[in-house]
């Protein structure tokens, strides 16, 4: 990018403004983000001290990175839960004479908002719970917190919450599932012991006998070569 920037054959007298879709190191990513664009991976922000404003593209949240002039606008709705707390705005850039640069944010209201909550199901479903919120209008993420699920929950909630997309439960039982068992012995496994399980985890089935062959192949020359 540096490279690219000085074949530019910029004219630093007047006022220059770039558009990039990339992501510039220090600038805050949500979940579902990452942090390279097209084989470009954590461009600094160094690289466009010749540009009186640089108009980023490619993470939603709307913000600055290292100088007000270098800025992510964000997206104007909100795309997944992971942006629940985001303020959707326009930025809006009046360039006056070089060097003279304003900022300012519009901020973006949409028809429905996006919410997560979460607490027992009795909790979330109390009158006082909700009644003075935008959550029976708004997109709502419920995670339910009862140690035992709680029948047709999904149905019974959105006669609340009419805009609910996803229901979660953390408790004991959904903790547990989520923990590694059987670690200490995967050392008393063979390699191919190990790359069935995973196989089989992954696919929902079992390797056939060709694949279990092929396997066994290509350990031993692994093994062979190791000698």
């Amino acid at each position: 990018m540096r490279v690219a920037i000085e074949y530019l054959d910029l004219d630093l007298g007047r006022r220059n403004i770039l558009i990039t879709h990339q992501f510039v190191t220090g600038a805050v990513r949500s979940e579902s983000e990452e942090i390279s664009v097209g084989g470009a991976d954590n461009v600094d922000a160094s690289v466009f001290e010749a540009f009186d404003y640089v108009a980023l593209g490619h993470l939603h949240r709307a913000q600055s990175v290292t100088r007000e002039t270098i800025r992510y606008c964000g997206t104007p709705l909100k795309y997944s839960f992971s942006e629940a707390d985001h303020e959707k705005s326009v930025t809006l850039v009046e360039l006056g004479e070089k060097g003279q640069v304003s900022v300012e944010t519009l901020p973006l209201v949409p028809l429905r908002d996006m919410h997560e909550i979460k607490g027992t199901y009795e909790e979330v479903t109390l009158k006082r719970f909700y009644e003075e919120t935008d959550y029976q209008e708004s997109y709502m993420h419920i995670t339910l917190t009862d140690e035992e699920d709680i029948p047709d929950a999904l149905g019974k909630l959105r006669a609340i919450y009419s805009n609910i997309m996803k229901l979660d439960y953390d408790n004991e039982r959904t903790r547990t599932n989520g923990k590694l068992d059987g670690t200490d012995r995967a050392e008393q496994k063979s390699p191919i012991e190990l790359f069935a399980e995973l196989y089989e985890k992954q696919n929902k089935q079992p390797m056939s006998q060709v694949q279990q062959d092929f396997l066994e192949g290509i350990v031993e020359d692994i093994w062979e070569e190791q000698r």
